[in-house]
């Protein structure tokens, strides 16, 4: 796609739920891009959760959003208070004027494109999954396909972050609009400097959500095949729905020597305490995770789910198949037999990542499609753009 970026200073918002994992790490990361790059940029999400790590990135983002950030109550599922969410985030639209509103996810999305504006605004939304999580056939499943079809008319760009989450997009609610576009995610260059490992660091890391698809119970099958035969250490950095059960069964399985269960930590501080990085996932879009342990020269293990063959390119032959135990231990088998072929197959990783993945062409081609909305890229801003403002309509465009 081209990349020329919008000419002039734009005022941006953007909406999402939850601001935790890796949808508000893309969202932070572009809103300091866009900031840095002279653009005026605002945070709309939820209230939830109020952790001191959140906290703290609640209150960086501050420093940065000339807009500021606004946190409301927005729950997971469809609901009553959706309506006073929606009036919430019309609220500061029509404070700030902004000529960008950019959803993530299911939630940041209906509130990007159903908000009301005073003026002609490019409403761009990002899934990041969102709607396609839920079962087709299932009750919210079919509540959100619903809303998705009927929302791409209102919608001025789409932007998937990889191309296994456009196809899954495409193949559950039909066409998309003209500007649709495939923009990976991005690292910034610290990202890609050396780290220095840890004294008596474990073989494995595993860093993520605590949750069944995330494979960690596969992820368990593994070690304790591995651990039938050899000592193995495996650190375990993050939290999740299926913690409780994930502490159970280390226990169940007499796992406890070989299993360090850490909690959440930053990503590079998780990383100097393993000597590889093993990510089992069932299923997964674009994980940061990957991107962030190529680019610290991890050896990494991981399975062939969602947009991770697009992250090894070239070199996703070396993938798992997912949910496949037996497969994983042997795997992460080859690494504890040949750590040092796995170090330079991990710095032929990271040459492909710092190559294919940075932060600056990420925002470039966000900006690209912004650029295309602004210009009139859909029927609806034509229309817009000639339309009289809403308090002679009487009515939300």
């Amino acid at each position: 796609m081209r990349t020329r970026v919008p000419d002039k200073p734009l005022r941006i918002l953007h909406c999402l739920r939850a601001p935790v994992g890796g949808l508000f790490r893309h969202v932070r990361d572009l809103a300091q891009a866009q900031a840095d790059a002279g653009h005026a940029v605002g945070v709309l999400c939820a209230d939830e959760p109020h952790d001191a790590r959140t906290q703290a990135c609640i209150a960086d983002l501050k420093e940065t959003c000339a807009l500021g950030v606004k946190r409301i109550s927005l729950g997971r599922f469809p609901g009553l208070g959706d309506a006073k969410a929606l009036r919430a985030t019309s609220a500061m639209v029509r404070e700030h004027v902004p000529a960008v509103l950019h959803g993530h996810g299911a939630k940041g999305g209906v509130l990007s494109r159903f908000a009301m504006s005073d003026a002609p605004v490019a409403r761009i939304y990002t899934p990041h999954g969102g709607s396609v999580h839920y079962a087709a056939n299932s009750v919210f499943g079919r509540l959100f396909g619903f809303a998705e079809r009927m929302m791409l008319t209102r919608t001025d760009g789409l932007i998937f972050e990889s191309e296994f989450a456009r196809s899954a997009f495409a193949r559950r609610y039909g066409a998309l609009p003209a500007n649709t576009h495939v923009v990976h995610n991005g690292l910034a260059p610290n990202e890609f400097e050396t780290l220095t490992l840890g004294d008596k660091p474990a073989d494995f890391l595993f860093l993520g959500e605590i949750r069944a698809l995330k494979g960690v119970f596969t992820l368990l099958d593994a070690v304790a095949g591995i651990a039938a035969e050899r000592n193995i250490s495996v650190d375990v950095v993050g939290d999740g729905p299926d913690m409780a059960a994930f502490r159970a069964s280390v226990e169940a399985r007499s796992l406890s020597g070989s299993v360090n269960i850490l909690g959440p930590l930053p990503a590079r501080v998780a990383f100097a305490r393993a000597r590889a990085v093993v990510l089992p996932s069932h299923h997964d879009s674009f994980p940061y995770v990957a991107l962030e342990a190529a680019a610290a020269g991890k050896p990494l293990v991981a399975t062939s789910t969602g947009g991770i063959p697009e992250i090894f390119g070239p070199l996703a032959a070396r993938l798992v198949e997912p949910a496949k135990a037996d497969a994983l231990q042997t795997a992460m088998e080859r690494f504890l037999d040949d750590d040092a072929q796995a170090m330079r197959d991990a710095q032929e990783l990271r040459l492909h990542v710092r190559e294919c993945f940075s932060l600056k062409r990420m925002v470039d081609e966000v900006g690209a499609v912004y650029a295309t909305a602004l210009e009139g890229g859909s029927a609806r801003m034509k229309r817009l753009r000639n339309a009289p403002p809403l308090s002679k309509m009487g009515a939300a465009e």
